[in-house]
């Protein structure tokens, strides 16, 4: 492909993949047919779009209330900047942490620079999986909050467009990923 035609079918890659991946055995050959392309010319695309850095993951929404899952914990932590990437890859390790991502700290009124999403059937539940992952990360002592959402809000993938600058909008942080 030459720039002109990778730069269009990249955009094109981006829009469809946005909208979620089809449910069939072949996704890529799906949609491959949708850009008249080859499912080769798909995955090197969405290679090629990860490996610049414009796209950052590539994953799974789940629809945690669908599978029986009403309490939703947002744990915050408040871990020294220098353990911030062991702890994160520590706690992304997990099946139940399905998000896991440092921000920056807004001081003086929030000093939590860690994010990690839990999941479970009620909120002792995730109180429970805290408690073990405070024990096997090593957190004891370190300050945290559980923040329990109190409404479920429409879920998602990312949404990219393109910016005045031409580069693909995303997210802002560092993600953790087991």
């Amino acid at each position: 492909m030459d720039m002109i035609k990778d730069s269009a079918f990249e955009c094109a890659l981006i829009e469809i993949i946005s909208k979620g991946l089809p449910l069939v055995s072949q996704p890529y050959a799906a949609i491959a047919e949708q850009l008249d392309s080859s499912e080769a010319e798909v995955i090197d695309g969405i290679q090629r779009i990860m490996m610049r850095g414009d796209l950052k993951r590539f994953g799974v929404v789940v629809r945690h209330r669908q599978l029986g899952y009403r309490a939703n914990g947002m744990v915050v932590w408040d871990v020294p900047d220098d353990r911030v990437k062991e702890i994160g890859h520590c706690l992304g390790q997990y099946s139940f942490v399905t998000l896991c991502y440092q921000r920056p700290r807004r001081l003086p009124d929030w000093h939590y620079n860690l994010f990690s999403m839990i999941h479970g059937q009620d909120r002792d539940a995730v109180a429970e999986q805290v408690k073990f992952v405070v024990e096997q990360c090593g957190l004891q002592g370190v300050d945290h909050q559980i923040l329990f959402s109190r409404r479920c809000f429409k879920q998602r993938g990312a949404s990219y467009s393109r910016g005045l600058s031409g580069n693909l909008g995303g997210r802002h942080g560092t993600v953790f990923n087991g």
